[in-house]
């Protein structure tokens, strides 16, 4: 069981770069694949993209390739969402979610932290 805590949220100009951290706490954080989450206003919760155990594969939704990163530090316990040329569609809040003994179910989630992205 792990449990998460999402930071580095806030306010950034169309174009601007923003870095989020998925902090994590629990025996168990090395062995699961974390994935980011998104909400948008008046939208539902949506796929970002996803890094497994070792950190040496990820996974982006079309709308973010090339412009979001995800990387992890096991031995700090973070996992990173680097986002750069954000655009004003990425305002949302973001979730860091760790998956549980279903690979793609995800069972574990953090409160999430808000992304506004201002034109």
């Amino acid at each position: 069981q792990v449990q998460l805590v999402e930071s580095g949220g806030g306010l950034v100009q169309a174009g601007g770069s923003l870095g989020l951290s998925c902090a994590a706490s629990g025996r168990t954080f090395s062995t699961s694949t974390i994935g980011w989450f998104r909400r948008a206003p008046g939208k539902e919760r949506m796929f970002v993209g996803s890094i497994n155990r070792i950190g040496d594969t990820t996974y982006y939704t079309d709308s973010v390739k090339g412009r979001f990163t995800i990387s992890r530090d096991n031995a700090k316990n973070t996992v990173y969402l680097q986002m750069n040329s954000l655009k004003p569609e990425d305002t949302a809040v973001y979730y860091c979610a760790a998956e549980g003994q279903l690979a793609g179910h995800y069972t574990t989630w953090g409160q999430g932290t808000q992304v506004t992205v201002s034109s």
